[in-house]
């Protein structure tokens, strides 16, 4: 996924420079003078700082359009309800997060590819149109799992005009309601996993301390309690499998 954005990126600013081999040199100097944006081509080195600083922001923000949210959020839900506070890693989860996030991102990066990357390739149209079209399907996916309170709050705080569909909302009012979204789905999901492993760990407690077991923790028994009924039940073929159907 994120080759596509990447190759938009690359021809942004490569195409300043096909621009300037084809024209002569004063207006090589005017362009210089433009795309330095501050009006002055001895700024330019803070252009490129701005550059960099985005491209570094860059996959923050691209996870931040995508269900990578709401699946670190459970799995670190599951994590905390299991006991094992380390295990999985936050590698293997991260990890799992992502080529989910891939799966489920690819018929969004098909739609980016068909129509954005070819016709830049093929030269039908120029960089920032390859961006404005790209950025569509990136932002149907997001209003199909955005909440109309997120999106009716965030266009209250831009002082937005209401509009006559939820396609024509901008970009600054989508991606936030739909991270707001995906919070709140994933915390619902972590608590809804919590109920049974809190049942265990309640009847651990219960039977330990009526038995006087005051000096065993109640978590050296619960754990493999809990771990053993996840396994029983084949936890993460159903865990998954209910996020990735949650995202159908």
């Amino acid at each position: 996924m994120r080759s596509i954005p990447a190759t938009i990126l690359i021809a942004l600013f490569l195409s300043p420079a096909h621009l300037l081999a084809d024209t002569d040199p004063s207006a090589q100097a005017n362009s210089a003078v433009q795309w330095s944006g501050f009006g002055t081509a001895g700024q330019t080195p803070w252009t490129i700082i701005v550059l960099l600083t985005v491209l570094t922001l860059l996959p923050a923000l691209l996870l931040s359009m995508t269900p990578f949210v709401r699946l670190l959020i459970v799995f670190h839900f599951l994590r905390q309800a299991l006991g094992t506070q380390t295990t999985p890693t936050n590698q293997t989860l991260i990890g799992l997060s992502l080529i989910l996030t891939f799966f489920l991102m690819q018929p969004v990066g098909v739609a980016i590819q068909r129509q954005a990357v070819l016709p830049l390739q093929q030269g039908k149209i120029d960089a920032f149109q390859a961006v404005a079209r790209g950025s569509e399907p990136v932002k149907q996916f997001m209003l199909h799992y955005a909440r109309q309170k997120d999106l009716a709050l965030f266009l209250e705080l831009a002082h937005e005009p209401r509009p006559k569909r939820p396609e024509q909302l901008p970009m600054r009012v989508v991606a936030p309601s739909y991270v707001l979204s995906e919070l709140k789905a994933g915390f619902q999901i972590g608590a809804v996993l919590f109920l049974p492993f809190l049942v265990i760990d309640m009847v651990v407690a219960s039977i330990t301390t009526s038995v006087g077991m005051m000096q065993l923790p109640p978590v050296v028994i619960s754990t493999p309690l809990k771990l053993l009924l996840f396994v029983m039940v084949d936890g993460w073929n159903l865990l998954v499998g209910s996020l990735m159907r949650s995202f159908a």
